[in-house]
């Protein structure tokens, strides 16, 4: 036997006592563990805690400090102010009509997207990201050139008696344009690791449309679903850019409560503007918290979505 037959027959032999094939294959086989020095670690967890306390605490506690510091009554008096009452039930209101609406959207533009194949597909997906894109102010003044007194349904609106721009039904198109992406984003992903599968299976069974959805799919979103809300929600009262053009900034009237702290700072009304501010800090920090428990049961529905798919995808192999 020659050297390159003695080769061969001894490469065969390794190969069927299970011996690596190459020394690529060997080291695909070797888990990587990228560690770093201590000192290193600890000095991106140093910035990262500095940049959180200079950022984020540092602003919020001083929030509270700036609002409390002429004391607990006049706190409350600055948020029992008639002006800071209406803008406090128009943020509520707002939000109410807002996030209702973009949950509707959301779920249908995620099931579509998700669930079927069509042309003009990624369209859609493009123009749902399209409020990211598009600064909340430059959004706000296209709805004044809309439908505005001297925008294109101007003269119909001014016909009827009918007030968009500088009035409720102004600012609640402009907080659902810019907080509409919220929901849909959430859900499209998680649908789609989901896949269709267990849709397939309901119909084939005889289920209807609506009864695949309220019994199959929305059981499998309920957590990314809520969780896209709270987003959405928080968006929604906090919204300053597209609402302040909409808006006019009447009193009582059309202010939010971003717009009415910040007519509160222009008139040096300083512990009244933290004042009302402090109430948008409750509110997220409420929706925090929220987010944080919503997030992980919307973690473990993707990891099992994934898995479910992975298993589905093994089985038709």
């Amino acid at each position: 036997m020659d050297a390159a037959s003695f080769g061969s027959a001894t490469f065969d032999r390794g190969r069927r006592n299970g011996a690596p094939r190459s020394l690529d294959a060997r080291a695909s086989t070797v888990p990587v563990v990228a560690t770093e020095p201590a000192v290193v670690r600890y000095a991106l967890v140093g910035v990262a805690l500095a940049f959180l306390v200079l950022f984020l605490f540092a602003p919020l506690a001083f929030v509270f400090v700036q609002a409390l510091r002429k004391g607990v009554d006049v706190y409350l008096a600055a948020i029992g102010e008639p002006d800071a009452v209406s803008a406090l039930k128009l943020t509520l209101l707002v939000a109410a009509i807002a996030v209702p609406l973009n949950l509707v959207f959301g779920v249908a533009a995620a099931w579509t997207i998700a669930k079927f194949s069509f042309p003009g597909r990624n369209v859609l997906v493009t123009l749902i990201d399209l409020p990211f894109s598009v600064s909340p102010v430059v959004s706000g003044l296209i709805f004044v050139l809309v439908f505005g007194l001297q925008g294109w349904f101007g003269g119909y609106l001014r016909e009827h008696d009918l007030k968009v721009i500088f009035a409720v039904p102004g600012i609640v198109l402009a907080t659902v344009f810019v907080t509409f992406p919220f929901v849909a984003r959430e859900l499209i992903p998680l649908m789609q690791a989901q896949g269709t599968e267990q849709e397939e299976a309901a119909t084939v069974l005889g289920a209807s449309g609506w009864q695949t959805f309220f019994r199959v799919t929305l059981p499998n979103i309920k957590w990314g679903l809520l969780y896209g809300v709270i987003l959405c929600n928080a968006r929604a009262m906090g919204e300053f850019g597209a609402v302040s053009v909409v808006s006019g900034h009447i009193r009582g009237a059309t202010n939010t409560l971003p717009l009415h702290v910040e007519i509160l700072y222009n008139e040096y009304q300083f512990s009244a503007a933290f004042a009302v501010a402090s109430l948008l800090a409750l509110l997220a920090l409420v929706t925090l918290a929220l987010k944080l428990a919503v997030e992980r049961r919307t973690r473990d529905d993707r990891s099992l979505a994934t898995d479910q798919a992975k298993a589905a995808t093994e089985v038709n192999r």
